[in-house]
């Protein structure tokens, strides 16, 4: 991965219609643009494994102009240059994600190793994962696979499904209230994109059952893990798991401490001894949660290979399953997540998770391989 170009910066995300940045060229003697180039042989960076590095020229006076039916049919993503990787970065609630046009090959474009790169945010890109648009199997209409910033693959991800969900339209040109069926290793996943610009997202059922989440906690409640004790740095979390495709641990409280203020946490210092505990032997994402009123909780989270995230949909899902099971909200509820807010609703009738929440694009890029 030698460099990169960064392109067309997104004025107005909202909009289904992309709009594009054109500089006022009587301003600047010379052409705009913005590169992340990679170091030369005789650069004095210290880090080998750090392989690109930004340079970018100052851009001022700039007019936001509406795109003409000729830059759709020259969009970003149709340009096809022989070694580079063209991409489309998005994110749902801060948790943002570099999106790939895989849709012509079942093999990702780019490696683990390279995603890391891609995801650091001083030497590359900058994301919390990459995210592949991939061809559908079992029946599915797509495929959606991620490498998290770590390089780990994590089975699904619900703020990436619903940019995943936003990527298609736009690579598929479709318009209004649209849905599809996506395959991911959590199972069938079904988007659907709001007249509002919004991303609805079947979830699909929560599973509770210890071991095929998997945790090796003692059960509490018919196979569930529900309020056990998880001692974790000598403290005793009162905990309750939940897989949504992905494993997750929520608590609301420690055995001294019955109500959590989640902004007093150090997250960075007590995330990561849930994450790798030896009661998780896939790992687990866990979060912390503030309970406000049985219709609005308030969490932080720490993700499993991404660490402290803006937000994350599986987890305000499994969030809202846990609150309703340790009997402190409703089954409809407001996630209010450090970038914003999650509608979040566990069904009765059919035990599925509905979850409701914006997905807005960043820039374009391309960058060689």
């Amino acid at each position: 991965m030698a460099g990169a170009t960064i392109s067309n910066a997104v004025v107005s995300p909202s909009r289904t219609s992309l709009a594009y940045l054109k500089p006022h060229h009587h301003s600047f003697p010379h052409q705009v643009n913005t590169l992340l180039r990679s170091p030369s042989p005789s650069s004095s960076s210290s880090s080998s494994s750090s392989s690109v590095r930004i340079s970018a020229s100052s851009i001022i006076n700039l007019e936001a102009v509406a795109p003409r039916e000729e830059d759709f049919k020259t969009a970003f993503l149709d340009h096809k240059e022989s070694g580079f990787l063209h991409f489309v970065k998005y994110h749902g609630l801060g948790n943002d994600f570099i999106l790939v046009d895989n849709r012509d090959s079942s093999d990702p474009k780019v490696t683990p190793d390279q995603a890391v790169k891609l995801c650091h945010r001083n030497f590359g890109v900058g994301a919390d994962g990459v995210i592949f648009a991939m061809p559908g199997i079992n029946g599915a209409d797509y495929t959606m696979r991620i490498f998290n910033s770590d390089g780990s693959e994590p089975e699904m991800c619900g703020n990436g499904v619903r940019c995943f969900a936003r990527f298609i339209a736009e690579l598929e040109n479709l318009r209004g209230k649209q849905s599809f069926t996506v395959h991911t290793g959590a199972g069938l996943i079904v988007p659907e994109i709001q007249d509002d610009g919004k991303v609805k997202v079947d979830m699909g059922q929560p599973v509770l059952n210890a071991s095929d989440i998997p945790t090796t906690l003692s059960v509490t409640n018919d196979h569930a893990v529900i309020k056990a004790g998880l001692e974790v740095d000598g403290v005793t979390w009162n905990v309750t798991c939940v897989s949504m495709g992905n494993p997750h641990c929520v608590t609301f409280s420690t055995k001294e401490l019955q109500k959590l203020v989640v902004d007093d946490l150090n997250l960075s210092e007590i995330g990561p001894k849930f994450e790798h505990h030896k009661v998780f032997p896939a790992r687990v994402n866990t979060e912390f949660v503030q309970v406000f009123s049985r219709g609005h909780l308030k969490m932080r989270v720490w993700e499993r290979g991404a660490g402290a995230t803006l937000a994350c949909g599986t987890g305000a899902c499994a969030v809202v399953v846990a609150a309703v099971l340790e009997g402190h909200a409703d089954r409809i509820c407001t996630v209010d997540l450090p970038g914003g807010l999650l509608e979040i609703e566990w069904r009765e009738d059919d035990n599925h998770v509905y979850m409701t929440g914006p997905a807005e694009v960043v820039f374009y890029g391309s960058v060689p391989l």
